[in-house]
C-alpha cells in the first residue's frame, strides 16, 4: 500500500523569485526572516536537508543530509494560496486572480444585496480582526452583512452568529460565490462570523471557504478516479471546491492539523493525504507577527519527528510551501517567493539536491509517478532522480 502524506506549510516562502519586484515583493524572504528570531529552532528539517535548498546560504549546509530537497519556482501568475495550490497539483493560471484593492464595485455590491435581501457594511480591503471592531456594532444592530476584502482575491462575509445563523451566512456566501463568475471570478468566497458583545467580537471556527473550481482536472482527480484515497485535512478540499477529494477532514489550525495528520497515519489506504497547516499564513503572516511565525516553525519541526516515526515502508513525506507571506515587511500580503520542497522516506535516497525546479507541478508530476497512476500532470516528476 503505498501512502503519500504532502504536507503545504502555508506561506512558507524561502526567498523572493526573479519577478518579486513586479509583485512589490523585492527583498521578500519569508524563511530567514524566522531564522533571525531567537524563537526559531528547527533541527529536524535542517537535518533533511532544508539549508542545503538553493539560495538558503545564509545557514550552514547540513553534511549528510537525511532526505532529497529542491527550490520550487512558481511559474502561474499569482501568488495566492489557491494558484499556488492548484499549481501543486498540476494547474499554471495564465491571469492572476481578481483583486479589488477599492472595493467591490458597486454593481456587484447592490446585486448582492438584492440576492441575499440584506444590506452590506465596509466594502474595503480590511484586516479581519480589525473589521468586527469597526462595523461588528452596526452589523449586531441593523443586521447588515460585513462584506469586506484583502489583498487576496476573497470576497469576505461576516456576521454575528447570534444575528445571522450559521446556515444563513453560508447561504449567503453560496450566494456570492455563484454570482461572482467571469471578470469577477474571486479565488474564494469565505464566511467570517464572530460571537462576543461589543467590543469585544471574537471570530469563531466556523470560517468556511467557498473556492473557485479548478478549470481542468488535477492530480486530485487523478488519483481519485484510480480508486486510491484522497485525504483532505483542512482547507484543502475548500481549495479544490471538493473535486478529487475522497474524504475532507476539517482543522482548527496546525495543532490540530498535525494531529490530525498523525491519526490518519495509522489508518491502512493507499492513495495521498494532502495536508494545509494554515496558522503560518492566517495567523502570522498576514499580521507580521514574526515571533508567532518562528515559534509555529519550531512547533512544526518538534512534531515532525513523530510524524515521521510513524511513517511505514512504502511512505513517502513530501514538505512544500504555496507562496511567501513575509512577516517582517511592511506588506501584510502574500509575497512572490520561492518555496521549499523536502522529500523522504525509507524509499528516498538522501542527500539528493533537485536543484530549482521550474513549477511547483513537479510535485504532483511526482506524486502521480509514485502511486502508479497514468495519467499525466503537467510538470516533470523527480522521482527517478529521488528513488
Amino acid at each position: 500500500m503505498k501512502r503519500v502524506f504532502l504536507i503545504v506549510l502555508d506561506s512558507v516562502g524561502i526567498g523572493e523569485m526573479p519577478d518579486a519586484e513586479k509583485y512589490g515583493d523585492k527583498g521578500s524572504n519569508t524563511m530567514k526572516a524566522c531564522w533571525g528570531n531567537e524563537n526559531f529552532h528547527v533541527p529536524n528539517m535542517r537535518k533533511m536537508g532544508l539549508f542545503n535548498i538553493d539560495g538558503m546560504d545564509y545557514e550552514q549546509d547540513e553534511s549528510s543530509p537525511t532526505a532529497s530537497y529542491a527550490r520550487m519556482e512558481e511559474i502561474s501568475n499569482g501568488k495566492d494560496t489557491i494558484i499556488g495550490h492548484w499549481e501543486i497539483a498540476g494547474i499554471e493560471s495564465k491571469k492572476p486572480l481578481p483583486t479589488y484593492p477599492n472595493g467591490f464595485p458597486k454593481d456587484v455590491i447592490e446585486k448582492f444585496e438584492k440576492l441575499t435581501g440584506r444590506k452590506t457594511l465596509c466594502n474595503k480591503p480590511y484586516s479581519g480582526t480589525e473589521v468586527i471592531k469597526d462595523y461588528g456594532k452596526e452589523s449586531v444592530e441593523t443586521g447588515d452583512l460585513i462584506v469586506y476584502t484583502s489583498a487576496d482575491s476573497v470576497f469576505q462575509i461576516a456576521a454575528h452568529e447570534a444575528v445571522v445563523p450559521i446556515k444563513d451566512l453560508y447561504k449567503y456566501c453560496q450566494i456570492a460565490r455563484d454570482m461572482l463568475c467571469g471578470e469577477h471570478a474571486v479565488g474564494r468566497v469565505i464566511a467570517r462570523p464572530f460571537t462576543g458583545e461589543y467590543p469585544n467580537y471574537t471570530r469563531t471556527t466556523n470560517r468556511h471557504d467557498f473556492a473557485l473550481a479548478p478549470p481542468e482536472k488535477t492530480m486530485l482527480d487523478f488519483v481519485k478516479e484510480s480508486g486510491k484515497e484522497v485525504i483532505a485535512v483542512g482547507k484543502i478540499s475548500d481549495i479544490f471546491a471538493g473535486r478529487g477529494v475522497t474524504e475532507k477532514i476539517l482543522t482548527k489550525g496546525n495543532a490540530d492539523g498535525i494531529n490530525k495528520t498523525l491519526e490518519i497515519m495509522d489508518r491502512d489506504f493507499e492513495g495521498l493525504c494532502f495536508v494545509n497547516l494554515v496558522d503560518f499564513d492566517m495567523l502570522y503572516g498576514h499580521r507580521n507577527d514574526v515571533d508567532g511565525y518562528a515559534k509555529a516553525l519550531t512547533y512544526f519541526d518538534d512534531k515532525l519527528s513523530e510524524i515521521c516515526a510513524k511513517l511505514r515502508g512504502d511512505d513517502v513525506l513530501i514538505i512544500t510551501a504555496d507562496h511567501g507571506c513575509d512577516p517582517t515587511t511592511a506588506s501584510t500580503d502574500h509575497s512572490r517567493e520561492y518555496t521549499p520542497m523536502i522529500v523522504y522516506g525509507d524509499l528516498i535516497k538522501p542527500g539528493v539536491n533537485l536543484g530549482t525546479r521550474k513549477g511547483f507541478a513537479d510535485t504532483g508530476a511526482t506524486v502521480l509517478e509514485y502511486l502508479g497512476i497514468k495519467e499525466k500532470n503537467k510538470g516533470k516528476s523527480f522521482l527517478k532522480e529521488v528513488t
